[in-house]
């Protein structure tokens, strides 16, 4: 009973996450966080998964957050499985994605001793967590139980106050670890639970008159929206304000602002030096972060008189086009639809609107005519990919030139119910597939994700753990290489492009399908492909991959023939 009654505060841990609405926790296995994964193992009210790669266990609990709205536990041994949590963590905290972090680690006086699976823990994630805590390591005094419940309340909290991320408590743990044969864990009656409740920021009447008089002086004005989840209410009073006041609106891809037809798509494609005409008096951003290069050298190059940021949530000053004069800390539905009601239009606004949109639909016809007559590559299946798949599904899209294919190609205001996901907070590629997992254990809806090859090889972990997923659909870009590096500025020009960055390599996704048990199947060219996706997409039971294969310099070919053909039409006058 000694190992029941010293451990009772850490059993208590799941219990505590239980009353915050905490539904899901990722287990790593391993002896040092016994107590923690037996605790929430057996918990009625949280439903625990076991996945044993820790970099994709990271990433599968993020995309459970981000599909559910929820904070996700995610539990792991001690030593360098804490650090193969770190780009989830990091990429979380950019995302905003609520987690609950918990380290189980020896206790401090074998730190640096050299006993096993012992590393420094705390604060191992650094500035890439809200906070990170160290709980006692000695639990039997009444002061470190009142401490622990304290911590936990605090830190689960924290992962939804103001902007939403990962949160760490590092969990010291000594021996033994494991209850004695009948022995019961089980879990404190009455625990207390703290709740932080806060005031919703309304602006006050005179700061939305002064912002309504600055904008009626601007006589330019560009919304231009970053990441972000799809919400209709969202486009419905950005709609609202642009059509009030006469404002382009600017998103791509990943800023899920595709419902809205009046959205310019192709920003990426038609800003450059010569387009100063489109420079904006008045800046407006929201979201988090864009894709387009284009259009943030353009911003940065052409500067605003004045540019607001709004956001719900305003920690630092966030300033990617280097412009920002205003942080406005409010929900942007509520500050959109208010300034609504406050704004007229204007002709000069309306003029700079018609030149955005000219632009954008001549761009969008050029494209229609490149792949109308383009039959094979990569570019124009990605193209097919992105007419054809299904309204009310999750399109996922990985990193390097996946993503930025998909923006080329753009996804029309007929998908009003496809959600666009990407780990685009740091951009790397490394949990791309294991994220669609995450979203997949989630929901019953279709997830699809398109990925490269490299992508889709460096996470094949994904796949390593006993959870169906029938509903994920992965389609894999495979040109034998990180084809993006003989496509962008550098690395392209350089002798040792082929070995040393774009790293050719043989594999298929053939033998991977047969190991994980996934439906599999192959094609070279866009020939009847509109069958094929309409078969893959169709519900199964079973995980489906769908590759693509081609040779990365045919990659490379077609799409330098796609830029050309775009900056030669834009050209003409």
């Amino acid at each position: 009973m000694y190992y029941l009654m010293r451990l009772q505060p850490i059993f208590d841990i799941a219990a505590i996450c239980s009353k915050k609405g905490i539904k899901d926790a990722i287990v790593c296995p391993g002896s040092r966080c016994a107590p923690l994964t037996l605790s929430f193992a057996r918990h009625p009210g949280i439903q625990t998964r076991t996945i044993s790669d820790e970099r994709s266990a990271g990433f599968i609990a993020l995309g459970i957050a981000q599909q559910t709205k929820r904070p996700v536990v995610l539990i792991c041994t001690s030593g360098t499985a804490a650090y193969n949590f770190a780009p989830a963590v990091a990429e979380a905290y950019y995302q905003r994605i609520p987690l609950l972090i918990l380290t189980a680690d020896r206790p401090t006086e074998w730190i640096g001793q050299w006993d096993g699976q012992t590393i420094s823990q705390q604060n191992i994630y650094g500035d890439h967590v809200k906070r990170s805590y160290q709980l006692p390591q000695d639990y039997e005094h009444p002061d470190s139980k009142w401490a622990i419940y304290r911590t936990i309340n605090e830190a689960a909290n924290l992962t939804r106050e103001g902007v939403d991320g990962p949160v760490h408590i590092n969990v010291p743990l000594r021996e033994p670890l494991y209850p004695q044969a009948g022995e019961t864990i089980s879990f404190s009656d009455n625990i207390r639970v703290t709740e932080r409740l806060a005031a919703k920021v309304t602006l006050q009447t005179k700061a939305v008159q002064q912002l309504a008089s600055q904008f009626e002086q601007s006589k330019r004005v560009l919304l231009v929206s970053g990441q972000g989840r799809l919400s209709i209410n969202l486009i419905t009073a950005i709609n609202s304000f642009a059509t009030a006041g006469n404002v382009a609106v600017a998103g791509d891809i990943i800023s899920n602002l595709h419902p809205l037809p009046s959205t310019v798509r192709y920003a990426d494609l038609f800003c450059n030096d010569d387009a100063k005409e489109l420079r904006p008096d008045l800046l407006i951003t929201t979201g988090q972060s864009v894709i387009s290069k284009n259009l943030k050298l353009f911003l940065r190059a052409n500067k605003p008189k004045a540019h607001w940021h709004v956001d719900e949530a305003i920690g630092a000053i966030i300033d990617p086009f280097q412009s920002v004069t205003t942080l406005i800390e409010q929900n942007p539905e509520d500050f959109f639809s208010a300034l609504a009601k406050t704004i007229k239009g204007d002709q000069e606004r309306s003029q700079y609107v018609r030149r955005w949109r000219e632009l954008d639909q001549k761009t969008g016809e050029v494209i229609a005519d490149f792949f109308a007559t383009q039959q094979s590559g990569e570019l124009a299946f990605v193209n097919e990919v992105m007419h054809r798949v299904p309204d009310h599904t999750c399109l996922h899209l990985a990193n390097s030139m996946t993503v930025r294919y998909a923006n080329f190609c753009g996804l029309g205001d007929d998908k009003k119910g496809v959600q666009i996901f990407s780990n685009r907070g740091t951009s790397g590629i490394d949990g791309c597939t294991s994220t669609a997992v995450g979203h997949a254990l989630s929901s019953e809806t279709i997830h699809t994700l398109l990925t490269g090859d490299v992508a889709f090889f460096y996470d094949r972990n994904a796949f390593w753990n006993k959870y169906p997923a029938p509903n994920l659909r992965v389609i894999v870009l495979n040109n034998h290489g990180g084809a993006i590096f003989g496509m962008i500025d550098g690395p392209g020009a350089m002798p040792e492009v082929d070995e040393y960055f774009v790293t050719n390599q043989p594999l298929t996704a053939k033998h991977l399908a047969d190991e994980f048990g996934l439906d599999y199947r192959r094609v070279t060219d866009i020939k009847n492909v509109a069958t094929t996706l309409e078969e893959f997409f169709k519900p199964g039971d079973r995980r489906k991959i769908l590759e693509f294969e081609s040779e990365s310099k045919e990659a490379k070919d077609l799409f330098l023939r796609f830029k050309g053909k775009v900056r030669e039409r834009l050209q003409e006058k």
